[in-house]
């Protein structure tokens, strides 16, 4: 598959198959511009902006910033020097840079931490071509963000010396354009870099004409000398760096509706799918218990529970025994409902961001509209979060439904953005980029205290003001005494075990989301997400169920918390992934990019117990009260 399951349901006539971004067609000789985005770092997660490195700056450097998503990602889009007109292939020197020791050592350490660059065109980013050889000896040609800004010298590197940094200050731009009858001009449908170093000579009085430069390194291929970035030994204090660029235009049969592909190919589909079919079966294995339960084992418990004989009544067990227990409140009930709304919440924003981009409204070529759009989704189901929390704090006959409502709108978001807020400080000593403005971060104080605090109250009304149903059996005044567990029914046994079916019904995906955050890929397969995250609700709803039947079944009936926490708790085992992600597939140095990391996936993981011990217990909900309502009680 080339394309994910948004594209299929698009009309590919239109060629707008990316809502939000405007076709355009260029005439001969206009002017292409391409803007400078942020540098970055697999191994520092840290972002820079492009003009803190020593490289060519226009006359007036401007922002071209587009959304809050943007701003968060720690984007920095700016113009560049570039000069290129459409069909015309050029030469030309961008400028010459004199380095200083300080500024040739940012630039070489910026080398060492393999930062790459990001450049826009037509609001397609550049890109750098590589040859994949796969399994069966066939090569495929995939395409990485951006572009090295340099390399370290190794014996495998002809012409370089081992452990010297190089920067990469030519730049051939290869863009294709695509020209058909129907439409004038051409529209642009591939954007490709390809870097080199060259240590460029020239003889007389440098100048950027080159009409009037006498430039000896032209052609520029790579079997000229290379750029180094060090100073030798001796009284130099500035280091001479040229920054040249060419231009060359294939026209291409790929049409604008199509011209992503490329960049999305991962060539991993036969992953994908063994991951829905590794979830399916789970699902399937689950599925089976369930209806074993429920058509075997509670078909036959209802039958004994409602014989009429007083004999067999009075040496009834199993879950009916707990019935004038079941439906007793339980403790922290506040809290318990205060983390339910948040798990919907979190629930709503997650099913319609997936669903939205699934049908491309939120595709990559939406720089930060994935990011904006779960923002604006989370304040929004403010609505089902108050509704849900004060209703189900209203179920267990709660009465302070403003403490509940107060908790529900601050507890979760208030530690994500007091741990945030100390993150911020971190990133910002580091002059990053990705550090986020104050103003910035008073505007998302104000989405939270203007928008979602007032929506989660209205929620939380409409919720309290509806009718609860009767519970469907009488709950006694005195508790039952619960017996003795055996050690596999226990609490922390029975928690652990619930989580692992949930985690393994995702971990092959969770795999593609993480190299995709982490390790800056294109993640478009959101229509293969979409089908995990109904797998997840499944396998989370049933396994809870499973769980919860054999706690009864042992009389204990203190399934309230137990409920959300049994299927909450593959957040734990997310979070343990995440340990064994960082040692086996990431590269990160630095002590604020280990941090970094660690606090991300911390928060995430909670947000997934949320989200999957809300699902664990309102199944458990449904549950419990379907088989208790079909026995008859005294």
């Amino acid at each position: 598959m080339l394309s994910s399951l948004w594209l299929l349901l698009l009309p590919a006539a239109s060629g707008f198959y990316l809502p939000g971004v405007a076709l355009r067609e260029y005439a001969t000789d206009e002017k292409v511009e391409i803007k400078v985005n942020k540098i970055t770092s697999t191994k520092t997660q840290l972002p820079y902006d492009y003009y803190s490195l020593p490289v060519c700056k226009p006359a007036e450097v401007t922002n071209a910033v587009e959304n809050l998503g943007e701003v968060l990602h720690g984007s920095v889009i700016q113009n560049s020097a570039y000069d290129i007109a459409m069909g015309k292939s050029d030469f030309r020197v961008l400028c010459k840079v004199e380095l200083t020791k300080k500024s040739a050592a940012l630039l070489a350490q910026r080398i060492k931490e393999d930062y790459r660059v990001h450049l826009i065109m037509d609001n397609l980013p550049a890109a750098t071509k590589m040859i994949r050889e796969m399994p069966d000896g066939k090569t495929i040609t995939m395409y990485d963000r951006g572009y090295p800004l340099g390399f370290v010298g190794s014996a495998e590197r002809p012409n370089s010396i081992a452990g010297m940094p190089y920067v990469y200050n030519h730049l051939r731009f290869v863009i294709k354009f695509h020209k058909e009858e129907t439409f004038a001009g051409a529209r642009i449908v591939g954007f490709e870099v390809e870097p080199l170093s060259v240590k460029h000579q020239y003889k007389g009085a440098f100048t950027p004409d080159m009409s009037k430069l006498n430039l000896l390194t032209v052609p520029v291929g790579p079997d000229l000398p290379q750029q180094p970035v060090a100073f030798k030994p001796g009284p130099a204090s500035e280091l001479e760096v040229l920054f040249t660029y060419d231009v060359k235009w294939e026209l291409s049969d790929v049409k604008w509706a199509s011209r992503w592909d490329l960049y999305l190919y991962m060539g991993d589909d036969q992953i994908h799918w063994f991951s829905i079919i590794n979830s399916l079966a789970i699902v399937l294995l689950l599925t089976g218990i369930v209806a074993m339960i429920m058509m075997r084992t509670l078909r036959r418990d209802f039958n004994r529970y409602n014989e009429q004989d007083k004999e067999d009544l009075q040496e009834e067990s199993g879950w009916k025994l707990v019935h004038a227990d079941v439906f007793r409140p339980p403790p922290q009930s506040i809290f318990l409902c205060a983390s339910l709304g948040t798990g919907v919440q979190l629930l709503f924003m997650s099913a319609i961001s997936i669903f939205c981009a699934m049908l491309g409204f939120l595709s990559p070529a939406n720089r930060g509209g994935l990011l904006t759009a779960m923002l604006l989704l989370f304040v929004l189901m403010g609505v089902p979060a108050g509704y849900y929390a004060s209703h189900t704090y209203k179920a267990v006959r709660g009465t302070e439904w403003k403490t509940t409502t107060v908790l529900t709108a601050t507890l979760y978001p208030g530690i994500c953005a007091l741990i945030f807020f100390v993150l911020n400080f971190f990133i910002w000593g580091q002059a990053s980029s990705g550090a986020i403005p104050f103003g910035t971060m008073f505007v998302l104080l104000l989405m939270w205290f203007g928008i979602s605090v007032p929506l989660v109250f209205v929620g939380a009304f409409f919720g309290f003001k509806a009718k609860v149903k009767d519970n469907p059996v009488r709950t006694n005044e005195i508790p039952r005494q619960i017996p003795m567990q055996a050690w596999y029914m226990g609490g922390a046994f029975n928690v652990l075990m619930g989580g692992i079916l949930p985690f393994g019904a995702i971990f092959i995906e969770l795999f593609f989301i993480m190299t995709s955050v982490w390790l800056q890929r294109f993640y478009y397969v959101f229509g293969f997400l979409a089908l995990v995250l109904l797998i997840l609700l499944i396998t989370c709803a049933e396994i809870s169920i499973v769980l919860c039947y054999f706690q009864l079944c042992n009389e204990d009936y203190h399934w309230w918390w137990r409920s959300f926490l049994t299927a909450g708790s593959s957040g734990l085992y997310l979070f343990a992934y995440s340990i064994m992600y960082f040692y086996t597939q990431l590269d990160i140095i630095g002590f604020v990019p280990t941090l970094i990391y660690f606090v991300y996936m911390l928060v995430f993981a909670t947000l997934f117990f949320l989200i999957t011990g809300t699902i664990g217990f309102y199944s458990c909900y449904w549950f419990v009260w379907t088989i208790y309502s079909a026995i008859k009680v005294d």
